[in-house]
């Protein structure tokens, strides 16, 4: 089994299990906002360890420097402050981007929600079974 992510042309729909009904929805579009959230807050715990360490490694540096020690090695400590610097700026981007994400998929199980809540009421209320999607449909 490869370990690599398949890829799919970017215009490709999502993939799901299938399962249209109200409450399914639902409750996937509330999973993936749970996700989405608490990886954003994950992502912010990385970003401000990310940047108190780069906050230390330049300190380092200067403490470096300051021992008199090889000029290779306060170069080489500057460059990875200024990696890690780079990194968490890069993080907080990623976050900012997952908190929008995670915003619009509550939005979207709102939206939902208002739509179809009173249609699927109305339907699991009743005893007569309703015919599958696409039943009306003529080919």
């Amino acid at each position: 089994m490869s370990s690599e992510l398949a890829r799919r042309p970017a215009n490709a729909p999502a993939l799901s299990d299938g399962d249209n009904r109200y409450k399914s929805v639902q409750l996937a579009l509330k999973k993936f906002a749970g996700a989405l959230d608490s990886a954003a807050d994950e992502l912010a715990i990385l970003h401000v360890r990310m940047a108190g360490n780069a906050e230390r490694t330049e300190t380092l540096a200067g403490h470096i420097a300051h021992a008199d020690l090889d000029p290779k090695f306060v170069e080489l400590t500057n460059t990875v402050s200024v990696a890690l610097g780079g990194a968490a700026v890069d993080v907080k981007r990623l976050q900012q981007t997952v908190q929008d994400t995670a915003s619009t998929a509550h939005e979207a199980q709102r939206s939902h929600l208002r739509m179809y809540e009173r249609l699927d009421d109305v339907r699991s209320s009743r005893r007569e079974r309703t015919p599958k999607p696409g039943f009306f449909e003529r080919r």
